[in-house]
């Protein structure tokens, strides 16, 4: 019996092919978690390696021991994450996550269980965020309300302030005009006196003569 040889050339041909085969392949997402989950939606969100060319995606969705799939792929983008819909409230699921490369997809993830929330649940969360954008309203239009007065009581200071100024300006103004007024009636005054009583040592004089 005979062995089989292969030739040289062949056998290393056949290595540098089967190297490059390993290198094209894409690992599998890593890091996939579930975000904003609701009764009949959420979102997935996954990571990818570093230095791999992914040119889309593709989602394996199902229920909890159900056969049924549902399918989800996109091409030409690099987004890293996918909403689901059309789920039933308090209902199980489990997901994989694919990426696609320009040869081949990658091998799937590690299966992601999630359940969805009940619409009771839904619908409490849904009315603590109208009453957190009630009290955001509420809160804006009295802090608008406070802005409004505060300027009032500006401007209101500020021609009080103004008309104080002018009526200074006035009084001071006026000032020289009433000291001089004051100054011309106390020389008015003073004058007669003086001259009464020189017309009155006159006519004594006069008198002691004769």
């Amino acid at each position: 019996m005979r062995g089989f040889h292969m030739p040289t050339q062949l056998l290393m041909l056949s290595c540098f092919c089967a190297s490059c085969v390993l290198a094209e392949c894409l690992a599998a997402p890593v890091n996939v978690s579930i975000s904003d989950l609701k009764a009949s939606s959420a979102v997935v969100t996954w990571d990818t390696l570093d230095g791999e060319f992914v040119i889309g995606f593709a989602i394996t969705q199902q229920k909890k021991d159900v056969h049924m799939l549902r399918f989800i792929q996109e091409v030409n983008t690099t987004t890293r994450s996918c909403a689901l819909w059309d789920l039933e409230a308090d209902t199980d699921y489990i997901v994989h996550v694919q990426s696609i490369g320009i040869d081949r997809p990658s091998p799937l993830s590690e299966p992601l269980h999630f359940k969805t929330l009940k619409e009771a649940e839904t619908q409490a969360s849904k009315s603590k965020d109208e009453v957190t954008m009630e009290e955001v309203e509420q809160s804006t239009q009295l802090r608008a309300g406070e802005i409004i007065i505060i300027v009032v009581v500006l401007v209101m200071w500020a021609g009080v302030i103004a008309l104080f100024c002018r009526q200074y300006d006035i009084i001071k103004d006026n000032e020289p005009n009433n000291n001089k007024d004051k100054a011309k009636n106390l020389s008015e005054c003073s004058t007669p006196e003086h001259t009464t009583g020189g017309l009155l040592r006159s006519n004594i004089r006069e008198s002691s003569r004769h």
